[in-house]
C-alpha cells in the first residue's frame, strides 16, 4: 500500500468511529454564527469589532494552530494573509514581510513580531538575531493576530508595514493539558504542559512551557534541537480594570538552516532545480557530528572553542506586567516588560561548492592533494576526486559563529482612552507615550572551513597539501577568518537604541460611519561603539598566530581575524521622524462594511546601518540624516462581509518603500525605493463541522529607484512572487477531525537582476485528530506531506558555469504524532 493510500484510510477510520450523535453537537446554526463578532486589540487604540475598524486584520485560535503542528513560528505566520514568511531557516532566522514590502537583506524589518502586546526585540532584523529567534509557540498560545498596514505605522514604533502579536492565555478557562509528541520519520520528542485557574474570585493564574530534545526536521546526525521554554501570569481583577504580572524563561538550542547546493539545469527562465547526489536539499544541511568544535578568537581576541551545535542559542529571561484602570473617566493602560536577551548563532553557510579537483587546484595550486581531516576516515587520502560521494564537489564553508553577547531589551507603552458623546455618536481619543531602549552588542567570530559534500550528517573535514607537501589547511581550518569572504566581517558592536514615541488619536463614530486619524512622532538616538577592520583608516583586521600551540606558525594560522579592539568608532546619532494614519469606514448594514485608508509610518535603521558609508567612523553622527529612517507610503481600500457561516475580506493596498540596508552574505549594502500595489483576500466558511479558511495575496511589487544599482531599477525585488496564497479546509465531528493546511507560492526572481528564477511550489501539511475519551486526544500530523523541494531564496542571481546553486529550502515531508490529555 502507497503512503498517500495510508494516509486517507487513516483519516476514514477516524471519521467512522466517532459517534452520530457528536457530530450533531458540532453543528452551528446560522443563528448563532450571525451573532459572532470578533474584537481586535493589536496596534489600534481601543478593542473594536472587525467590521468597524478601518483596518485589515486577522487571528488565527491556539485549537487551530495546534492542528497544523507549525515546526516553527514562521510556519504559523505564512498562513496569515498578506504574510510572506519564508519557513526555511528552521525554528528562526525566518524573512518576513508583507504586502511586497522588500526583504532586502533578512528578517522582518517593517513588520514587528509582538508577546502580548509589546515587541519581542525593537529591531526585528538585527544581524543574526532575527525577532523570530526569540519566540516560541507551545499551549500557553491563546491566538495570533495581525494587523497590516493601517493604524500600526501609529501605535507601535518601527512597524509600518503591521504587526504580528502572540497573545497569551490568562487563567480565564479553567483547566490545562500535558501532551506528549513524538516524529515518525525524524527523531524529535517534546513534552508540553500548561495550567489555568482561579485562586480567588478576583485572582487568577496561567502557567506553561515545553522540553524537546531531538534531531529536527534534518538529518544532521546530532541533537541540534533541545530545551525548552516555561512562561507564566497572574492576574488580579477588579472594578475597572486589573493588574497582571507576567514572566518568561527561554533557553533553547535549534538548528539554523543556511543555503545549500543544489544542480540547476536548463535556463535562467526556466530553469530545474536537482538534488545532488548523497545530498537532498529538504533534508540535509553541511552539518555533522564529524565537525562540531569551532576554533576561533572571541571578542577580546582570545582563543576560544565553539560548539557548532549550538545553532541558534536564545537565552531569555523576561519580566513583565500589565495594569488597566479608570482614572477620572479616562481607561489607563501601561504594558512593561524587561527581557535580558544572549545567546548565539553559529551555522555553515556555503562560500563556494565546486568540483573537488578545481578547489584543489584554486586553493593549493597544480597537483595539489586531498586527504580527510575528520570523520572515520581522518587521514586518509582522497584520490578519485570526481567520484567523491558520488557528486564530486566539496564546500568552501564561513562557519557563521556570532556571539550575542546582549540583546536586553525594556519596552514600556503608555496610553489613556476616553469615550466623549458628540452630538448623536461618540468620539474616542486616546494619547500615549512609549518608551524602549534596545541594546545590541554582538561579535562576529566567523572561520573558513573545507568539507565534503555529503548528507545525513556525514560530511567531513577535508585538507589541502600543495604537490611539495606543505599543508594549506589545519584540521580542515583554511582561515581562522573569513577567509573565504577576503578576511572581511570580523566585528564586535556595542550599541544602545533609545526610542521614544508619544502618540495620539481621535475616531469619531456615529451611526454606521467611523473616522479616525492617529498622529505619532517618533525621536531616539543611538550611542556606543563599534570594531573591525572593515572600518578602514589603516585598522589591521588579519594577523598570524599559533592556534594549535606547536610552535609553528602554518599556512591556515597566517589568516587569523583579530578585532582591532585600540581603535574602535564611535557610533552617536539622533534622529525623528512623524507618522500618521487617517481612516474611514461605513457599515452599511450588520455584516458588510468598507473603509479606506493612507498611512505614512518609517523604521528607524538599527546594526544594519554600520560599518556602512552612512554612519561616519570618526565622529559616529551620521553622514546623511535620511540613512536613519526609510519611510513608508500606504494607501488602503477595501470591503468586508461576516454572515452566517461566511466571511470574506477583499483589500486593495498600494505602498511606497525606502530602504537602507547591508546583506551580510554577500556584503553589499542597499539605497533604494520600492513600489507595490496588489490585491489581498481572506476568508472563511463554515457549515456544520466544514469549515474553510482561505486567502491569497496579488502583488506587483518594482524597484524604482537606486543610488548604489541603478540597473536593477524597473526589476521586480528578489524573491517577491505575484501571487501567494494559503487554504485550510477541516472537517471537524467533536471527536474526531481530519484537515489540511495548503501554502503556496507562484514562481520569483533569486536576485534583483531577475535572471534566475525560484520556481513556484505548494505545500500540503494534513493532520488527523481522534478522542477516544472526553479528555484524550491523540493527533496525527504531516507537514509537507508530498515532499515538495520549495526554495525561498538562492545566493546565485543566474546559473553558474558549474550548474551549483547555493538555494535555501523548506523541510522535506516530517510526520509526527501526539498524544494530550485535557484536565
Amino acid at each position: 500500500m502507497d503512503r498517500h493510500r495510508r494516509f486517507g484510510l487513516i483519516g476514514v477510520v477516524l471519521l467512522s468511529t466517532a459517534s452520530p450523535a457528536l457530530a450533531q453537537e458540532a453543528q452551528r446554526t446560522s443563528a448563532e454564527a450571525e451573532n459572532y463578532t470578533e474584537i481586535v486589540v493589536t496596534a489600534v487604540a481601543r478593542g473594536r469589532d472587525r467590521l468597524d475598524s478601518a483596518i485589515s486584520t486577522s487571528s488565527l485560535k491556539a485549537d487551530d494552530i495546534q492542528k497544523a503542528a507549525p515546526r516553527s513560528v514562521a510556519e504559523i505566520f505564512r498562513t496569515l494573509p498578506g504574510i510572506r514568511s519564508e519557513s526555511s531557516g528552521g525554528e528562526g532566522n525566518a524573512n518576513i514581510s508583507i504586502r511586497g514590502l522588500p526583504i532586502a537583506s533578512g528578517g522582518a524589518k517593517f513588520l514587528q513580531l509582538q508577546e502580548d502586546g509589546l515587541p519581542v526585540l525593537e529591531f526585528g532584523d538585527i544581524t543574526f538575531g532575527n525577532a523570530d529567534i526569540f519566540l516560541r509557540a507551545d499551549l500557553n498560545l491563546a491566538q495570533v493576530e495581525s494587523i497590516r498596514g493601517g493604524s500600526a505605522s501609529t501605535f507601535a514604533s518601527n512597524s509600518p508595514g503591521g504587526v504580528i502579536n502572540m497573545i497569551s492565555k490568562t487563567g480565564e478557562t479553567e483547566g490545562g493539558a500535558v501532551q506528549a509528541s513524538t516524529g515518525l520519520d525524524y527523531k524529535d520528542y517534546r513534552l508540553d504542559f500548561d495550567y489555568g485557574a482561579k485562586l480567588t474570585d478576583s485572582v487568577r493564574f496561567h502557567m506553561g512551557g515545553f522540553y524537546r530534545q531531538g534531531t529536527g526536521p534534518r538529518r544532521i546526525g546530532y541533537d541540534g534541537n533541545k530545551g525548552g521554554q516555561f512562561k507564566f501570569n497572574v492576574t488580579k481583577d477588579f472594578t475597572g480594570g486589573h493588574i497582571r504580572l507576567y514572566g518568561k524563561f527561554l533557553d533553547d538550542r535549534a538548528v539554523g538552516y543556511l543555503p545549500m547546493p543544489v544542480r540547476v539545469t536548463g535556463t535562467n527562465a526556466n530553469p530545474t532545480y536537482q538534488d545532488l547526489a548523497s545530498f537532498r536539499s529538504n533534508r540535509d544541511q553541511l552539518l555533522t557530528p564529524n565537525f562540531t568544535r569551532n576554533v576561533t578568537l572571541d571578542g577580546n581576541n582570545n582563543l576560544v572553542t565553539d560548539d557548532v551545535r549550538d545553532g541558534q542559542h536564545p537565552l531569555v529571561k523576561a519580566i513583565g506586567f500589565e495594569a488597566e484602570t479608570l482614572l477620572a473617566g479616562w481607561t489607563v493602560t501601561d504594558r512593561f516588560r524587561f527581557s535580558e536577551i544572549s545567546g548565539r548563532f553559529i551555522s555553515n553557510f556555503p562560500a563556494n561548492v565546486d568540483a573537488a579537483g578545481t578547489i584543489a587546484t584554486s586553493m593549493g595550486g597544480a597537483g595539489a592533494t586531498l586527504a580527510y581531516a575528520s570523520g572515520p576516515n581522518t587521514g586518509k587520502a582522497i584520490t578519485n576526486l570526481a567520484a567523491l560521494n558520488g557528486n564530486g564537489l566539496l564546500a568552501q564553508i564561513v562557519v557563521f559563529d556570532t556571539k550575542l553577547n546582549s540583546l536586553n531589551n525594556m519596552t514600556n507603552d503608555l496610553r489613556a482612552s476616553r469615550v466623549y458623546p458628540l452630538g448623536s455618536g461618540k468620539l474616542t481619543t486616546t494619547v500615549g507615550f512609549y518608551k524602549s531602549r534596545q541594546t545590541v552588542d554582538t561579535d562576529w567570530l566567523w572561520t573558513s572551513i573545507l568539507t565534503d559534500v555529503r548528507g545525513e550528517g556525514e560530511a567531513a573535514l577535508v585538507n589541502v597539501r600543495r604537490a611539495n607537501g606543505t599543508a594549506v589547511t589545519q584540521d580542515g581550518f583554511y582561515g581562522y577568518s573569513a577567509a573565504y569572504f577576503g578576511g572581511c566581517c570580523r566585528r564586535s558592536y556595542r550599541v544602545d537604541y533609545n526610542v521614544n514615541a508619544p502618540f495620539a488619536s481621535l475616531n469619531y463614530q456615529q451611526g454606521q460611519l467611523s473616522i479616525g486619524a492617529s498622529l505619532r512622532y517618533d525621536f531616539g538616538d543611538a550611542d556606543g561603539s563599534i570594531a573591525g577592520a572593515d572600518l578602514g583608516g589603516g585598522r589591521v583586521g588579519t594577523t598570524s598566530r599559533d592556534i594549535n600551540g606547536d610552535g609553528v606558525i602554518s599556512d591556515a594560522e597566517t589568516r587569523v581575524a583579530v578585532i582591532p579592539l585600540t581603535s574602535p568608532a564611535p557610533v552617536n546619532y539622533s534622529y525623528h521622524y512623524w507618522s500618521y494614519s487617517t481612516g474611514i469606514n461605513y457599515r452599511f448594514v450588520d455584516y458588510m462594511s468598507v473603509f479606506a485608508r493612507y498611512s505614512r509610518g518609517a523604521r528607524a535603521n538599527a546594526d544594519r546601518l554600520l560599518f556602512g558609508p552612512a554612519v561616519s567612523t570618526t565622529t559616529g553622527n551620521l553622514v546623511s540624516r535620511s540613512a536613519a529612517v526609510d519611510f513608508v507610503n500606504q494607501a488602503e481600500l477595501g470591503a468586508k462581509y461576516r454572515r452566517g457561516g461566511l466571511t470574506l475580506n477583499l483589500t486593495g493596498f498600494w505602498a511606497r518603500t525606502e530602504e537602507q540596508n547591508y546583506e551580510a552574505t554577500r556584503q553589499v549594502f542597499i539605497d533604494r525605493t520600492y513600489r507595490a500595489y496588489g490585491l489581498e483576500f481572506d476568508g472563511g466558511y463554515r457549515n456544520g463541522p466544514f469549515s474553510l479558511m482561505t486567502g491569497a495575496t496579488w502583488t506587483h511589487s518594482r524597484i524604482v529607484a537606486d543610488a548604489l544599482n541603478p540597473g536593477v531599477v524597473g526589476n521586480t525585488p528578489r524573491r517577491q512572487a505575484q501571487l501567494i496564497f494559503q487554504a485550510t479546509p477541516q472537517y471537524d465531528i467533536g471527536r474526531a477531525a481530519i484537515g489540511a493546511s495548503i501554502v503556496g507560492t507562484t514562481s520569483s526572481y533569486a536576485q534583483d537582476n531577475n535572471q534566475l528564477k525560484l520556481p513556484g511550489f505548494t505545500q500540503v501539511n494534513a493532520f488527523a485528530q481522534y478522542r477516544p475519551l472526553p479528555k484524550l486526544l491523540v493527533s496525527l500530523n504531516a507537514n509537507n506531506l508530498f515532499n515538495v523541494r520549495g526554495f525561498t531564496e538562492a545566493e546565485e542571481g543566474a546559473i553558474p558555469a558549474n550548474g551549483i546553486v547555493r538555494a535555501r529550502s523548506i523541510n522535506g515531508r516530517t510526520i509526527s504524532t501526539s498524544v494530550r490529555i485535557d484536565f
